[in-house]
């Protein structure tokens, strides 16, 4: 199964951004871009890729403790940016060195219980909200989302999450992604 360790924003922090990024809709050149729908929306801590179901138990016993060992911490969505010319994302503000340190030890916990991770790179929090097939201009995107500031929040949970990918060639369709586990952060945890 195909999983990653990350979190969801609360409700109302997804509203506020369908109220910032609806309106890029109507921008030229929008209609290139996939769009990922709000139930979507997400920072992936540690992607995972392929997991062999035998690791679960351990993968969750792990991340569990990574959870433990992470303090709650402030979050807000926060402006836009892009990566090449093909993905366009949300930024985060708040304690970005406690979700750091969160996406870390979720990279570590999944290393340990035997997943086969991709060469480590250094985090950075974003939320992917569109994607391109081709070479898209995305920087008029990015400054409609320059002035963006969403409302603060309290991280309190790890979320282990399988992503069903969309099957039968609909070049419209989404993955679908279906929480498996939770653990709240800190000491309660």
């Amino acid at each position: 199964m195909r999983l990653f360790a990350g979190l969801v924003p609360p409700a109302e922090a997804i509203s506020e951004l369908g109220h910032a990024v609806d309106p890029l809709h109507a921008l030229p050149g929008s209609d290139g871009l996939r769009w990922t729908a709000r139930p979507g929306w997400h920072f992936t801590l540690a992607f995972m890729g392929e997991v062999d179901e035998s690791l679960l138990p351990d993968l969750r016993e792990r991340l569990r403790r990574a959870a433990h060992r992470s303090d709650a911490f402030p979050l807000r969505l926060h402006g836009g940016g892009h990566f090449g010319r093909r993905t366009l994302w949300i930024g985060a503000a708040g304690d970005i060195d406690g979700m750091r340190m969160l996406a870390e030890r979720a990279d570590a916990a999944a290393r340990r219980a035997g997943v086969a991770m991709e060469e480590h790179r250094r985090y950075h929090a974003h939320l992917t909200i569109a994607r391109a097939r081709a070479d898209v201009d995305l920087v008029p995107y990015v400054d409609e989302l320059r002035g963006f500031e969403g409302g603060l929040w309290t991280v309190s949970e790890l979320l282990l999450i399988r992503s069903n990918l969309p099957g039968g060639g609909d070049p419209g369709a989404q993955p679908r992604y279906e929480v498996l586990d939770s653990w709240p952060l800190g000491a309660g945890g």
